[in-house]
């Protein structure tokens, strides 16, 4: 991290004028996450990856396990973020209960890519309780993604695109799954919309503090 770590969750984008900083939540997710990892590539996007425990323990159906696309992820230059081990709410948890998910999702992590820096933590479900706390107190600093999609319950691309567009705010964040369920609606969205806000002028870059 390149400033003093603090419980207010982080909200900007790094840079100035139009920017946004990608946030993809609840995986590695096999083909979905690989698709939208082959989108970035092409055009140079390095993007957040908030990452579940139990999916990177996983095997698609299609054969890829998340261990696999977690070390694409890095490799790649994406930078991670500790999203829990599972999709629980933590929100009324203790702090002993808390710091314990939290260790053991590195764990997780750490397992399948040892080196990688873990910098952010994100609260499932946005449900923060004491998180941000120990969060800090393990070296890793809150982020928030308050414009979103709301691709949990939609993946229809036509709506999906639009919504991106409508959530695009420069300065901020903003938050799609890769995870968490079929994203095939989202991979399609964010591919429509990457070429036109390049396009338009718009730089994609990370979240403030990001390596």
């Amino acid at each position: 991290m390149t400033w003093e770590l603090t419980t207010t969750p982080v909200r900007a984008a790094q840079g100035e004028g139009l920017v946004a900083a990608l946030t993809f939540d609840d995986g590695p997710n096999g083909a979905d996450t690989n698709a939208l990892l082959d989108i970035l590539a092409d055009r140079g996007i390095r993007a957040v990856f908030a990452v579940i425990g139990q999916c990177i323990e996983t095997r698609g159906a299609e054969g890829l396990s998340g261990a696999e696309v977690l070390r694409r992820i890095v490799a790649e230059g994406h930078v991670l973020c500790n999203h829990s081990t599972s999709f629980a709410d933590m929100g009324e948890w203790t702090a002993e209960q808390v710091r314990a998910d939290m260790l053991a999702n590195l764990e997780i992590i750490r397992a399948v890519v040892p080196q990688a820096p873990v910098p952010y933590w994100r609260a499932p479900n946005g449900s923060w309780g004491v998180t941000c706390e120990v969060a800090v107190e393990l070296g890793m600093q809150p982020l928030d993604v308050i414009n979103h999609i709301g691709d949990w319950a939609e993946q229809d691309p036509d709506v999906l695109e639009a919504r991106l567009w409508e959530s695009l705010t420069r300065g901020q964040l903003l938050l799609c799954h890769d995870g968490g369920g079929d994203r095939g609606g989202t991979v399609e969205a964010v591919r429509r919309f990457i070429d036109e806000a390049v396009a338009d002028g718009w730089e994609f870059t990370l979240p403030v503090g990001a390596l």
